[in-house]
């Protein structure tokens, strides 16, 4: 799932893209940067629906397999274990699952190759030879463990994988590790036999909140990007505007953005957000710059009476 960290990643680069481009419209950049929160979405649907279709080939495999020139008794009689997976069998039937594959109009098989290259190299492995080998009825909980390894193992280190998630998802490297965990808490969380009763992860938490939380930090920050630009104008007068670098900008001024209108974020959580921000996303020396003028920012803005917060404690640094 999305975190309040993930989302701050999110509007961090739709205010840079803002930055770069000529046409500065907010609603149409907005619309842009919930788009990009929706591919992450989007993103694990199709993970899931890879895995859903690997499991599928099985039959494809023993069609195959059954129509070849001379083939061999095993040939006429695979063991299509994967085919019957009960956690794969169970996703899609799952009414969430099939919807979003339909919203998203996802279809691995229009590649078969993709699809065939990694069951082909999921038949080479020890892993996959003793899940077939196993006599013990299969339950939710042991089927799972073929689908860790496909995902784990194959999926993730398989280079036409990743291109082809690379090619639809620009932000692939960034959004990959949240993509990773919304499968692995699918697969903890699906407990239930009946289909209908499991639910798939939802893109964060408190989607409600949290929407709303995105779309207000950023919309305030660009609305108010003159109104903070002269705050920190004020406390980088020995600097040169060209020396500072635009990213750095854009942290100080969210960061300025939450403590003047995100009445429940403790001072203290905004200021080490976007320090840890600029560990990741600026230059070395970024980290120390923001937070000394950020510090003298605060103070100012302490003086001014210009933070309101609710609740004990939340302004104390």
């Amino acid at each position: 799932m999305l975190n309040r960290r993930h989302l701050r990643i999110k509007v961090l680069q739709n205010i840079f893209a803002w930055h770069m481009t000529d046409k500065k419209d907010i609603l149409s950049s907005q619309k842009k940067l919930m788009q990009s929160i929706d591919n992450v979405y989007e993103m694990y649907i199709r993970m899931l629906a890879l895995l859903v279709d690997v499991t599928e080939y099985t039959a494809h495999d023993a069609l195959e397999r059954a129509n070849k020139h001379l083939p061999t008794a095993e040939d006429l009689s695979p063991n299509q274990k994967l085919l019957h997976n009960r956690f794969a069998t169970i996703l899609k039937e799952n009414p969430e699952y099939v919807s979003a594959v339909n919203k998203y109009q996802v279809n691995w098989f229009a590649d078969p190759e993709l699809v065939k290259s990694i069951f082909n190299k999921l038949k080479t492995t020890k892993e996959y030879e003793a899940y077939l080998a196993e006599e013990a009825e299969e339950t939710l909980e042991s089927s799972k463990e073929i689908i860790k390894f496909i995902f784990r193992k194959l999926l993730l280190k398989n280079q036409n994988i990743i291109q082809a998630f690379e090619d639809k998802f620009i932000n692939w490297p960034v959004d990959r590790e949240v993509m990773q965990g919304m499968i692995a808490k699918t697969l903890k969380n699906f407990t239930f036999e009946d289909s209908f009763k499991n639910k798939l992860t939802p893109i964060s938490a408190d989607w409600d909140e949290d929407s709303k939380f995105v779309k207000d930090l950023f919309a305030y920050t660009l609305k108010n990007d003159d109104k903070y630009q002269e705050l920190i104008a004020e406390r980088t007068k020995n600097w040169e505007s060209e020396r500072i670098a635009l990213m750095d900008t854009i942290l100080m001024k969210m960061a300025i953005c939450e403590l003047m209108n995100f009445p429940s974020i403790p001072v203290k959580v905004t200021i080490n957000e976007y320090l840890e921000l600029s560990k990741d996303y600026s230059t070395p020396k970024s980290n120390s710059f923001i937070n000394g003028i950020l510090d003298k920012i605060l103070n100012d803005l302490k003086r001014t009476n210009s933070i309101k917060k609710i609740g004990r404690g939340l302004i104390e640094d």
